[in-house]
């Protein structure tokens, strides 16, 4: 496995957090400190994974984040690249959780899925986070309200596009809960899908409220080819390719 990446996975013990085959994470704990009292220590959580990698997407690209894989999701987009986060799983503390986060030693956190929303422990989750000084964000499908997650993390929140399968579930509620510090993104697979996203953005005013990220479609749509057309258009958007699939391939922990 890559030195440049950290792959654990979740204990096979209720409540745990243990190592699975990896390199070596830094030993030193995260320097944010808590402001807050410890968690419940019975608030739980279903997780697929704990990984360290560098993001690769939002406008965080590039930077070594942990990321925490919660399990289930309630979606099933057509080019989803991590079915095998839809269940299984174990069953993990918060507690525990946040002590394993704390030992990769950096202050980026990425909360994903799966749908993180559908567990009722993924918004303690993301308070607890930020209490304890990391920076936070979460990746959301957008089907599922928004409105209670901690104002300090920043809401990756897409909007399915039709050939994702999944168009019908787009909350659309939730475009007033957006702020600057959020940001929207369209995956995309196909030139009808690009104009789609573009009548989207034009009929629901998405430009002042926060950055927007365009994504092709991994092996389907040509980042070139999407790229094309935003130059054409003068779209005020974010072409963002997956930096972990140009770095690792398709690879879980990644």
């Amino acid at each position: 496995m890559s030195e440049a990446r950290t792959h654990l996975l979740q204990g096979a013990g209720h409540g745990d957090v243990r190592d699975g085959e990896r390199a070596s994470a830094p030993s030193q704990p995260t320097p944010c400190t808590p402001s807050r009292t410890d968690p419940p220590a019975a608030s739980t959580l279903r997780l697929t994974e704990v990984f360290f990698s560098l993001q690769g997407e939002t406008s965080r690209t590039g930077l070594p984040t942990v990321f925490i894989r919660l399990t289930g999701c309630p979606l099933r987009c057509r080019w989803c690249d991590t079915p095998y986060s839809f269940q299984g799983g174990k069953t993990v503390s918060l507690a525990a959780l946040l002590t394993r986060v704390a030992e990769f030693g950096v202050a980026t956190v990425c909360v994903t899925g799966g749908e993180p929303l559908a567990q009722k422990g993924c918004l303690p989750l993301l308070t607890a986070l930020c209490d304890a000084g990391y920076s936070v964000s979460l990746e959301t499908s957008g089907a599922l309200d928004i409105s209670p997650v901690d104002p300090r993390v920043a809401r990756i929140v897409d909007i399915k596009a039709p050939e994702s399968g999944e168009a019908e579930r787009n909350r659309w509620e939730n475009i007033p809960h957006l702020t600057p510090l959020d940001e929207i993104k369209f995956v995309l697979a196909s030139r009808a899908d690009y104009e789609w996203a573009r009548s989207v953005i034009e009929a629901r005013r998405l430009v002042p409220i926060c950055p927007i990220l365009f994504s092709p479609v991994h092996d389907e749509l040509a980042p070139a080819t999407l790229a094309a057309w935003i130059l054409a258009d003068r779209l005020p958007v974010r072409l963002q390719v997956q930096l972990h699939k140009v770095l690792w391939g398709n690879t879980p922990g990644t």
